[in-house]
């Protein structure tokens, strides 16, 4: 979305504090017991397993920690209660939001995902109401330093890359989901390091929201992603730079 690439990047700067808290920890479990139990516990075979591992080692899991998810997601036990479930809803200006959660108590994470969007003006939709807003893509990060980006973007043109964009530092790229994991090696093939890789939604269209509307948005898509059951939040938002620094 405009203005994925500033929130990405400032979430990542954020990532020690979430990583003493144990929140990334958890949904990085979580995500690979899931990938696990719905596609295998070899990662050569299961490319969201690959995946879902990369994340986990990006945050500094350990790697027994990483053994025993795959294990709980293809042995059973507490890895056969957990499920995907996607919420939708609206933040205040319009802002279409989708939440993806995994969870063990529909009823639990249910409530937790309704008090987050009422706490902060918003509301929980209907299945499917916000939905046909996004597509999946292919999202890879590069960190460039200033002035050094236009390489790496003919580097992903030429593997493969449908879009990208630069926001100060940061280069995102956007892949067909099917061209993901080649654009990736490609990339890594040729010496650019890649911040971070996953499939994920992407917004067809944004809604631009500012001042105080901006900031009470923000506060909703961090509430909903301090959640310990919520995997991913998506939404189709754009705010001015300086008010995401600021909150």
């Amino acid at each position: 979305m405009s203005g994925h690439s500033k929130w990405s990047q400032i979430k990542r700067q954020k990532g020690a504090a979430d990583v003493k808290r144990g929140n990334l920890f958890t949904k990085a479990a979580r995500e690979i017991v899931i990938a696990a139990k719905e596609g295998g516990p070899d990662p050569d075979a299961n490319f969201r397993l690959r995946l879902a591992m990369d994340r986990a080692r990006s945050v500094n899991m350990p790697k027994d920690s990483i053994q025993r998810a795959i294990e709980r997601g293809s042995g059973g036990g507490e890895g056969a209660q957990l499920e995907s479930i996607v919420y939708e809803g609206y933040a205040p200006g319009g802002v279409s939001v989708m939440v993806e959660a995994t969870t063990d108590n529909r009823n639990r994470t249910a409530g937790e995902v309704r008090a987050a969007f009422t706490r902060h003006n918003g509301k929980l939709g209907e299945t499917g109401s916000v939905q046909w807003l996004f597509e999946q893509k292919g999202i890879i990060e590069v960190d460039a330093p200033l002035g050094k980006a236009d390489p790496i973007e003919l580097a992903a043109i030429d593997a493969g890359a449908e879009d990208v964009e630069t926001e100060g530092a940061l280069v995102t790229l956007y892949t067909a989901p099917k061209d993901f994991e080649r654009v990736k090696k490609a990339l890594e093939g040729s010496g650019i390091k890649v911040a971070s890789a996953e499939l994920s939604m992407r917004p067809t269209s944004t809604v631009r929201v500012e001042g105080g509307t901006a900031q009470t948005v923000i506060r909703l898509i961090e509430a909903l992603e301090e959640l310990d059951d919520v995997h991913k939040v998506h939404a189709n938002f754009d705010v001015p730079e300086e008010i995401l620094q600021a909150v």
